[in-house]
């Protein structure tokens, strides 16, 4: 089956969650915190997530919130209700957490840092690796980077008001991030004086 990294808009969504263990948990928190409505059947429901909107449905409804869904997520402990739901999805979006290669959506190791959002998939090989990968990166990336980004945004909305020709623009945007005395107010954390900086000579040109 040929993988592709997508990032979808989960305003309105609805997803069903078939499980309320740690995997379950964890996979309606990140659904609920996209903004989608999220029914879980499931024994037991933390309070912070039912504060958050969760529903909690039983397991005799079960045909009805498979066809109220958009996205079907199976992470029960009982693999005969997780075949069931399954096989009940017929076409949709479905992450079988527990069996990940029978489902056609993954939901992928995630995290941010900053405004960057990094997702990490393995294939199914190894979720151990999934998280020395990250911490690793989490490494790498330093707050000078987050704040560059920032700083991209900032310049670029500016010189869409000046300067038509995208190609031009990607070139300054390449000058701004080459730029030493940027780079030296970024590593001290000046962001604001890095946008000044380049507002200035923005206007400049």
């Amino acid at each position: 089956m040929g993988w592709t990294p997508l990032f979808l808009e989960m305003d309105d969504y609805k997803v069903l969650v078939v499980g309320s263990g740690e995997v379950g948990i964890r996979r309606t928190k990140r659904f609920l915190e996209a903004g989608a409505n999220v029914v879980v059947i499931g024994n037991h429901v933390p309070d912070d997530l039912l504060n958050l909107g969760v529903n909690v449905i039983s397991p005799q409804e079960i045909d009805k919130w498979v066809d109220w869904a958009d996205i079907v997520v199976t992470a029960s402990a009982d693999h005969k209700l997780n075949r069931d739901v399954a096989e009940l999805s017929g076409k949709k979006l479905l992450n079988r957490a527990d069996e990940p290669d029978k489902g056609n959506i993954i939901v992928p190791s995630s995290f941010f840092i900053g405004d960057v959002q990094i997702s990490i998939f393995t294939g199914g090989k190894s979720p151990l690796m999934s998280k020395e990968l990250r911490k690793k990166i989490e490494k790498v990336i330093k707050p000078e980077d987050v704040m560059q980004l920032e700083l991209q945004s900032f310049a670029r909305n500016i010189l869409k008001t000046k300067i038509d020709d995208q190609k031009i623009r990607k070139k300054y945007l390449y000058n701004i991030l080459d730029d030493k005395q940027i780079q030296i107010l970024l590593k001290e954390g000046k962001l604001k004086d890095a946008k000044d900086y380049v507002n200035k000579w923005i206007t400049n040109i």
